[in-house]
């Protein structure tokens, strides 16, 4: 079984981002090995949501300029959800830049929730099989996709769940694109 000891992730997030949806996947793909790096649009840290009361906040590694700039470092993006979040970070064209350099590399990308906007206003879903937050699957079918309603929905690289109690699920699904692509690295 491949390891994920030298995965990078980046994790793209704004203030109001849904908390756990950053936090559980973090730690999982932390138990892992892999590193992951919190990418935003200002280097301030960046204020988490318990859905809509204020959680803990995050020191920024990256801006997404910065991360826009060398998207060959990262070997795979997460996108937490989170209402605020989604409808503020879908607007950063730098964050849409980097989604677009991750698809057109077959980078995996792993997003839960309300953060399928950011792939939507880049342009990347049209044609794939997803799941989201259940209010976005008119968003999502009039972006092409084909919307189901399951925990966790893998793509080829792309992994989709719907809410905070799929992260189990998610999760199992992401590090299991994100080892099938380090086997994959590691063959060539």
């Amino acid at each position: 079984m491949a390891t994920l000891q030298d995965v990078n992730i980046a994790i793209l997030a704004v203030d109001g981002f849904e908390q756990v949806e950053l936090t559980g996947p973090r730690h999982r793909l932390h138990e892992e090995g892999a590193r992951t790096v919190l990418v935003s649009a200002r280097t301030d840290p960046i204020q988490g949501f318990h859905h809509d009361k204020p959680g803990d906040r995050f020191p920024v590694d990256l801006t997404f300029l910065q991360a826009a700039s060398e998207p060959e470092v990262f070997d795979a993006l997460l996108l937490p959800g989170g209402v605020v979040n989604a409808d503020e970070i879908r607007m950063q064209p730098k964050a849409q830049e980097l989604v677009r350099a991750c698809f057109d590399a077959g980078k995996p990308v792993a997003v839960i929730c309300h953060g399928a906007w950011l792939l939507i206003s880049a342009g990347v879903v049209k044609g794939r099989k997803m799941t989201s937050w259940p209010s976005l699957q008119d968003d999502l079918r009039n972006a092409g996709v084909e919307w189901v309603d399951e925990e966790a929905v893998v793509d080829g690289v792309l992994v989709s769940s719907r809410k905070p109690d799929d992260i189990p699920a998610f999760n199992e699904a992401f590090i299991g694109v994100l080892r099938k692509a380090v086997e994959g690295r590691d063959r060539k």
